[in-house]
């Protein structure tokens, strides 16, 4: 047993019962640890050769945490299929069962922990270059940073190196990632809020621009049929002067006219300008009709991708739910190319189509892997799948246009993030291109 702050706890591991133990009288968690974390527990069953630690060695807290993160419920339930009846069982008694079987450290503890070393091999063999904890550590919150969790999680508590303190450390920091899952679908609804109420107010400036350009419209006219008067009454005037003094009479059409001009250039210069507030006013109007429309637009896409989010974490939050089905009838079955995108949002995404039953494989676009190689990879595939915004222009029309030749469907995604992979999947690809207007085909020689 372990005293931390004056409490006795249980370490992540069993303790080494062997004669050889009991000889030196090693009776400290911590000195067992570090001496040979992976050691026989009943002499029956003898540790791998690189000196991993195997499952049942491991406490039976954390084989809650291991089989939870470093399996998918799919991969769990047609490995348990094999040992028990899973027809009708809900994925968490699936769980439950799966933790038990493993504690007692017999041919269900080895599959399990065939299954991972399988499901993981790479990020094992990547951790097992290190041979000092606190190098160990280190490599731990990289693969935090790359989050790529379950193959780290199952190499460090299962390497020969780790610490006890160190195992206690992973734990706790995998406890804490499932908050920060609805943290993150907070700030997303938060998000969404903020453009809804921009959205209003875009929507309240416009109306009042409306009224202001009819305001402006009406007032113009009315200037225009004031001075038609004023010009009238001029004529009537003229018209009704007695002619006896010709001098008087063109002395006063002189000054008439010459008022009348100055009057009517005046209401002129007020009626062009009058236009032209008005035609400004027009523009305006276009204008943010046009911002609307895209807001709406973007507005309608988010909702799309949150409600599509919202589905996959309810499910994923009810372990007895199946699920999504438009999701499942989309991937199930299907080879998914994920081609460019992030890092952070990459494993995400893989576990969602691995979930749904389909499989997964990634091309980053040519940063890392080789360009030559994506051909093959669209050969492979049943559907392509590629962020816009993260991936350069010329493998995405090289992407097009390998699709189009192998009659490969692809989703061009409006970003990186998982929602929106998600509500793409939901509505699914068209039939080789991004739309079925000929306008838009991709010509098969130059892209």
């Amino acid at each position: 047993m372990t005293l931390v702050f004056g409490q006795t706890m249980n370490p992540p591991f069993r303790l080494d019962k062997s004669p050889i133990a009991a000889a030196v009288g090693l009776t400290h968690a911590g000195q067992i640890a570090s001496a040979d974390v992976g050691a026989q527990v009943d002499g029956s069953d003898d540790r791998p050769s690189n000196g991993r630690a195997r499952l049942a060695q491991l406490n039976t807290n954390l084989l809650f945490s291991v089989i939870g993160t470093c399996l998918s419920t799919l991969e769990l339930r047609k490995l348990m299929a094999r040992f028990i009846n899973v027809v009708g069982a809900s994925d968490l008694d699936v769980h439950h069962e799966a933790v038990r079987l493993a504690a007692q450290g017999g041919a269900e503890t080895k599959a399990l922990n065939k299954a991972l070393d399988r499901r993981h091999e790479a990020s094992v063999q990547h951790f097992a270059r290190v041979r000092d904890p606190v190098a160990l550590g280190a490599l731990w919150e990289e693969s935090c940073k790359k989050v790529e969790i379950p193959g780290a999680y199952w190499a460090v508590l299962t390497h020969r190196d780790a610490t006890h303190e160190l195992r206690q450390k992973v734990f706790g920091e995998v406890h804490m990632l499932s908050h920060l899952v609805g943290a993150a679908n907070r700030a997303d609804l938060r998000r969404l809020v903020a453009l809804e109420t921009e959205n209003a107010e875009l929507r309240e400036r416009l109306d009042q621009q409306v009224l202001r350009s009819q305001d402006l419209v009406s007032e113009r006219d009315r200037m225009i049929e004031r001075l038609q008067q004023e010009l009238d009454g001029l004529h009537r005037v003229e018209s009704s002067v007695i002619p006896q003094d010709s001098n008087l009479i063109e002395r006063a059409r002189r000054e008439g006219i010459e008022a009348g001009t100055a009057l009517v250039a005046l209401h002129t210069e007020r009626r062009e300008r009058a236009e032209q507030a008005a035609a400004a006013a027009q523009a305006e109007v276009t204008r943010l009709g046009d911002g609307l429309e895209h807001l709406q637009r973007y507005v309608s896409t988010l909702r799309h991708e949150m409600a599509a989010a919202e589905t996959e974490l309810r499910d994923l939050s009810d372990e007895g739910s199946t699920p999504g089905r438009r999701l499942d009838e989309r991937l199930r079955g299907r080879r998914v190319l994920y081609v460019g995108g992030r890092p952070s949002s990459t494993p995400a995404i893989r576990d969602l189509v691995l979930r749904h039953g389909g499989e997964f494989q990634r091309h980053d676009g040519g940063l890392e892997d080789r360009k030559g190689m994506l051909a093959s990879a669209v050969a492979w595939a049943e559907m392509v799948v590629f962020p816009v915004d993260c991936i350069d222009h010329d493998s995405a029309r090289n992407l097009k246009r390998l699709c189009t030749r192998q009659s490969v469907p692809f989703l061009a995604l409006r970003c990186a993030s998982v929602a929106s992979f998600a509500a793409a999947c939901s509505i699914g690809p068209g039939p080789g291109t991004e739309d079925d207007d000929p306008d838009h085909t991709i010509c098969l020689r130059h892209g």
